[in-house]
């Protein structure tokens, strides 16, 4: 299936605008009013959550290599079957291989944004094998043809108005604007399809490296038809969603569940634990898990290895005004909002997304929101300047905990300043350069080599006098100003 481009324009400022002008759109979007403040709550309550789900986070980027060989041997004991995989293509190409081996005519999905970061769906509908999303959300952007817009709530860029025009092509006749019967409607659209399915298709919210145990979190019961009833289950898991031990999910899925929406725990918590075994009867014949990187490993020892602790909760889109105006699709990526605007160039190596990063005002609420203090304030502006200077090539690690160009250029600042000289001297010219860009009542609409900052906002230009000059003419009683 194809993803059409939903918000049109040929980069984020263009996407932006048109976002702006749809009022269906805008309509939407004030759902997520009801989980602007979910994170400040999380903070509020349970500061102490936030601190040990960001120390095991940590714990696990330290060695995530040693976490990664420890998990799969513990898979492997359970037997299970790993994949390692380098890059989309070649976990598409391990999905593929399971599918076509074990004659798989149906696959099930559960909600999963790697399978939407690697393009599953459309290589197994190429490859003449059915697959069904089974999450609401995800189930209506799929037969409307888009990529899910939210992390957590995939079709909030829709009224129920249009969800119903959505599923009604679908259906071929015409359903209320209810939500009981949309959902009574796909419910029953989907139930068959779940029963009859020989693949089920997950993601993984945490992996335990000492029970094996994959855990999948959602709100509906689709996630355990996908995980019990097709014979070959298929979890692809982004390698960072290690955790040490299972008794971390006690601080991980609490912190999870809250800062996305709210509830203690989520409705339905699955836990798979290697596959059938003698007795049992539920749970698939194989179990197959694939590890995938995709430049995550590259990021190790970079200033970027804390994106890697992200647990995707989406509390720092709910937060964002940027993507609280634009929506998701105006990122025209699988990861949008301040998670997204740091994940896509990365994962990329700079190659798409480079743009993302700019969409961006620089508030810090995504940094004050995130569950497991992720700075994402602080990667934005790094990333700005690491993709202006390097562009990152593909095939290239990034920079290394060492300084920027934008780094360098403050320690040159820092320098100038740490002499009376030096200070006198720059901030004098800042006056003068506040008059020459016509900055009037201490504003400056227009001032060289800063448009981009001016095209949407003024620019404050430094006072006519200096306040040690002001000072003296105080102290001497002929103050002026």
């Amino acid at each position: 299936m194809s993803h059409k481009l939903v918000t049109p324009g040929r980069d984020i400022k263009e996407r932006a605008a048109a976002a702006v002008a749809n009022p269906e759109l805008q309509r939407a979007l004030h759902n997520l009013d009801t989980r602007l403040h979910t994170a400040r709550a999380v903070a509020e309550r349970h500061a102490d959550l936030k601190h040990r789900g960001a120390a095991i986070r940590r714990e696990t980027l330290a060695d995530l290599d040693g976490w990664l060989d420890r998990l799969q041997q513990t898979l492997e004991g359970l037997g299970a079957h790993v994949h390692r995989c380098a890059s989309p293509d070649e976990a598409r190409r391990v999905v593929l291989d399971v599918a076509r081996r074990e004659g798989v005519r149906r696959v099930v999905k559960a909600k999963s944004m790697a399978t939407e970061e690697i393009d599953l769906a459309d290589a197994l509908e190429a490859a003449g094998i059915e697959t069904v999303e089974t999450d609401l959300g995800e189930y209506v952007v799929q037969v409307a043809g888009e990529r899910p817009s939210h992390i957590i709530t995939p079709v909030i860029h829709k009224t129920l108005r249009q969800i119903a025009e959505v599923l009604s092509r679908e259906a071929g006749t015409p359903h209320p604007v209810d939500r009981d019967a949309l959902t009574e409607w796909v419910r029953d659209e989907l139930r068959s399809r779940l029963v009859d399915a020989d693949m089920g298709s997950t993601g993984a919210n945490f992996v335990a490296a000492d029970t094996g145990t994959i855990v999948v979190v959602t709100n509906e019961g689709n996630g355990r038809f996908c995980t019990s009833l097709p014979r070959v289950h298929v979890c692809v898991m982004p390698v960072e969603k290690v955790v040490p031990r299972f008794a971390d999910l006690g601080v991980l899925l609490p912190l999870l569940t809250m800062s996305a929406t709210g509830q203690r725990l989520s409705n339905y918590l699955s836990m798979v634990t290697g596959p059938r075994r003698p007795g049992e009867i539920d749970g698939p014949e194989q179990l197959h898990v694939v590890f995938l990187d995709h430049e995550r490993t590259k990021l190790l020892g970079t200033p970027y290895e804390d994106m890697l602790a992200c647990i995707r909760c989406g509390a720092c889109l709910n937060v964002c005004p940027v993507y609280r105006k634009v929506g998701g699709h105006a990122y025209d990526s699988v990861y949008t909002g301040p998670m997204g605007k740091v994940l896509t160039p990365l994962l990329s190596a700079g190659e798409d997304g480079r743009d993302l990063p700019h969409a961006s005002s620089l508030c810090g609420a995504c940094t004050e929101a995130c569950p497991v203090e992720i700075p994402l304030a602080d990667l934005l502006v790094r990333l700005r300047a690491d993709l202006r200077s390097s562009g990152a090539p593909s095939g290239d690690k990034w920079p290394t905990r060492g300084r920027s160009s934008g780094s360098r250029l403050f320690g040159a600042w820092a320098r100038l300043w740490a002499r009376p000289s030096g200070y006198r001297a720059t901030t004098a010219l800042a006056r003068i350069g506040g008059r020459i860009a016509g900055g009037r009542k201490g504003w400056a609409r227009r001032a060289p080599g800063l448009s981009g900052w001016t095209s949407s906002r003024d620019l404050p230009v430094p006072a006519g006098a200096p306040f040690r000059a002001r000072w003296r003419e105080r102290a001497r009683g002929d103050e002026r100003w």
